[in-house]
């Protein structure tokens, strides 16, 4: 079966079809179905009503089984900050290192760095029902950026137990233990059986 990732972001999609498998599942993206609305104003104040959102729009566009996410950091000295405004930290239009150069200059001459990650996954059926899990991955914040690999905050956080930075880790660590990796695990223990596939 066919199963849409409400989202044009790309390393999302790679994320998601490494983590989220199943003999007979057939990951395809937003950019593979034309007409989907190319974005969709991202305003609820919680992760899963920002990823239900997304989900039920391109479910109701495009009549397939859709999957949404909403992910962003929290740090704890900034109350949580910048939480459901990660992507647009820094304003509408900005890019990931921008942001990263907002976060540290927020951070600048803080002792606590403590932080984590949360992630938020919806699923629409095109019937109208409605699922969804999350997942958390805690850590800290450095001073400066450190590793390629990853995208947005990765190259700044350095998950508990571990002295690299997700952007440091690789992809195969990053996917057995970060935020998005704890919500799909629950996903599919939880909806691959719903969806009438095995894991």
């Amino acid at each position: 079966m066919k199963l849409l990732i409400a989202t044009h972001n790309q390393h999302k999609v790679t994320e998601i079809r490494q983590i989220f498998q199943s003999p007979g599942l057939e990951l395809i993206s937003a950019a593979d179905v034309p007409g989907l609305p190319q974005d969709i104003d991202e305003d609820a104040d919680t992760f899963e009503g920002n990823a239900l959102k997304k989900a039920r729009t391109l479910c109701q566009t495009s009549g397939l089984w859709t999957l949404a996410d909403d992910s962003g950091l929290e740090v704890a000295a900034l109350n949580n900050a910048p939480g459901v405004h990660s992507a647009r930290y820094a304003g509408p239009e900005c890019v990931s290192a921008e942001n990263n150069r907002k976060l540290l200059r927020e951070l600048d001459g803080v002792s606590d760095r403590s932080a984590r990650f949360r992630c938020a996954i919806a699923l629409c059926a095109p019937d109208g029902r409605e699922w969804t899990v999350d997942g958390s991955c805690a850590g800290r914040v450095i001073d400066a950026p450190r590793g390629a690999e990853g995208f947005g905050y990765d190259p700044l956080f350095v998950p508990d137990g571990y002295d690299k930075t997700f952007a440091e880790l690789g992809p195969d660590t990053k996917n057995r233990i970060s935020h998005r990796a704890n919500a799909l695990k629950r996903a599919e223990d939880e909806w691959l059986k719903l969806l009438g596939l095995d894991k």
